[in-house]
């Protein structure tokens, strides 16, 4: 009887669609879980002393960058007074401690009111907040508003600021999905630019294991950490100008979950967050990347 009862509780964890979501991986780790308040975060940021994660909400939310304490507790809402959460994808921070918030979110290809906004935000004993830079841009190569959706190349969800410029890596929305994505170069400064195109790459797997999600710098830009709502891709080996012979080492998270952000806690180390669905999600993991990518 014990026998047919220990094998009856095993079946059921088996079943459970909740349990299996789990993390199956001893790297990926829950760091806490999510004020509920945050159920579509698209974007986390580390303040310049570590002490403050910021993170943003995608299009739909509010015009507010939340501030986290290291547990998870929220301890600051900050309204951006004078911008519109057209669709807030990613956040990052320079090596000056600038915040700026990527407006780019555009799954129909279709925007032209695309913006990179820097904000006056320094610390989570603030209410308020205001871009005081804007960085207007379009990207080179888009002609059509939309084009064909085979090449839905133009949607962006990721991004990182290195030395004056801006990294942009886009999501690939084509019909015929291959992996496909761009990289743009922007200036960092106030004003309408034409995004350079610097790199045309592919990413292995299928849309959960290809589709970027967020993109993250080390702190001596030298790797960027790519996510997907499986795995993250490490690039190495660019220039600030060129990443067509860029190495992508792709590592997986053995863990599928609509995976949005993703920032360097420090050099070994990265935060990812996911958004929270019905059984899922809802996270912010920690994941040792020393000994996972070289």
């Amino acid at each position: 009887m014990l026998r047919i009862l220990i094998l009856s509780a095993f079946l059921l964890w088996s079943c459970n669609p909740k349990a299996q979501d789990s993390p199956k991986t001893d790297e990926l780790k829950v760091e806490f879980s999510l004020p509920k308040k945050l159920k579509e975060v698209s974007g986390i940021a580390l303040s310049q002393d570590k002490n403050t994660i910021w993170a943003i909400e995608d299009q739909g939310n509010k015009n507010v960058v939340y501030g986290l304490d290291k547990q998870g507790k929220l301890v600051a809402d900050v309204v951006v007074e004078n911008a519109e959460n057209n669709d807030w994808e990613d956040i990052t921070k320079d090596a000056q401690g600038n915040i700026y918030l990527g407006d780019f979110g555009n799954n129909d290809n279709n925007r032209q009111n695309l913006a990179i906004l820097k904000l006056d935000l320094k610390d989570a004993s603030q209410k308020t907040t205001k871009a005081v830079q804007t960085t207007k841009f379009h990207y080179e190569g888009q002609t059509e508003f939309p084009p064909k959706k085979s090449n839905w190349l133009y949607d962006c969800e990721a991004f990182v600021e290195m030395n004056g410029n801006f990294y942009l890596f886009t999501k690939n929305r084509s019909k015929g999905f291959n992996g496909t994505f761009l990289v743009f170069q922007v200036p960092d400064k106030e004003g309408d630019f034409e995004a350079k195109l610097i790199g045309k790459l592919k990413l292995d797997g299928k849309y959960s294991d290809a589709a970027i999600t967020s993109a993250a710098v080390n702190s001596t830009n030298d790797k960027i950490v790519l996510l997907t709502h499986k795995n993250i891709h490490v690039l190495s080996g660019f220039s600030s100008d060129n990443f067509n012979t860029v190495k992508i080492e792709k590592v997986s998270l053995n863990h599928n979950s609509q995976k949005e952000a993703v920032v360097f806690l420090d050099d070994k180390t990265l935060l990812i967050a996911d958004e929270k669905d019905k059984d899922t999600g809802g996270n912010v993991y920690r994941f040792e990347l020393s000994h996972q990518a070289k």
